[in-house]
């Protein structure tokens, strides 16, 4: 009798039949966590500064320890000065922005839209982008005093630029054939623009929005020079007149606590937006 060996079966795995393989899990991290991660750097900073200003490589009178800027703070308050110097700033650049926004916004979406406006408008407002900012100080006071109107104005100015520069630049590189797309669908003009183009660029936009606000919260220090008695850019020349450092560095926290306020506001209606685009 002969003995047959067992019959064996190959079996050849398929992509299907494959175990798929251990995914890397994603960390998700709480607004807590993110606001933790984002507080170590600024308490490093303090820490160095708090040694700095103890270790005897600084007098007093230039580099101030924490406590006494947090002093500098509540004296201004006590003065029932401090939120009045905010508030005027904070008011300058949120007007001054919605003005040059506003202005980026529309010959932006003209130029972006037209080659012959871009031909006609793009090489003069290039050539005053390139224009500093205090250089416009003199000849806004001579055209509007020394009350609000220039300090706005020259908020506004720049705010405009980053604005104006994105805009026109997403709506030039938006994809030609949903814009094609759109007008077989009968779209045209206003409704191109916002229907195809807007959705397309709202990105571009958004990061020129954001510039544009944190442009305007460096012009509103040169636009507080012009004949100021409050804001926070009068705050720090008439500190530095004062030699105050500790209220000097108090206006430039300030400054960096409201330019990132502002920026993080407007980020969150950025997302928010871009959801539904």
């Amino acid at each position: 009798m002969s003995t047959q060996a067992p019959e064996q079966r190959v079996v050849i795995a398929g992509p299907s039949d494959q175990l798929p393989a251990p995914s890397t899990p994603r960390v998700r991290v709480s607004w807590l966590g993110a606001i933790l991660l984002g507080m170590v750097v600024p308490v490093v900073l303090l820490g160095f500064w708090q040694w700095g200003a103890t270790n005897g490589a600084f007098a007093s009178s230039q580099l101030p320890t924490p406590s006494a800027v947090f002093g500098a703070l509540l004296e201004l308050i006590e003065r029932g000065t401090f939120w009045s110097h905010v508030a005027i700033s904070l008011q300058r650049v949120l007007v001054g922005f919605a003005i040059g926004a506003s202005a980026g916004l529309v010959i932006g979406s003209i130029v972006g839209l037209s080659r012959n406006a871009s031909r006609i408008l793009s090489p003069t407002i290039q050539a005053f982008r390139a224009v500093p900012s205090l250089a416009w100080v003199p000849l806004l006071v001579l055209w509007m005093g020394i009350y609000e109107g220039p300090k706005v104005t020259l908020v506004a100015i720049g705010a405009f630029f980053p604005v104006f520069t994105t805009v026109a630049s997403g709506f030039m590189h938006a994809d030609r054939k949903l814009i094609e797309v759109g007008r077989a669908y009968g779209l045209s003009g206003v409704s191109l623009v916002t229907g195809v183009l807007l959705p397309t660029a709202a990105p571009t936009i958004f990061a020129g929005l954001r510039l544009g606000l944190a442009q305007s919260w460096l012009f509103v220090v040169a636009a507080e020079l012009i004949a100021s008695s409050k804001g926070l850019g009068f705050l720090l020349i008439d500190s530095q007149n004062t030699l105050r450092t500790d209220i000097l560095l108090l206006a430039i926290i300030c400054l960096a606590i409201l330019g990132k306020t502002t920026d993080y506001i407007l980020a969150t209606i950025e997302r928010r937006t871009l959801r539904w685009v």
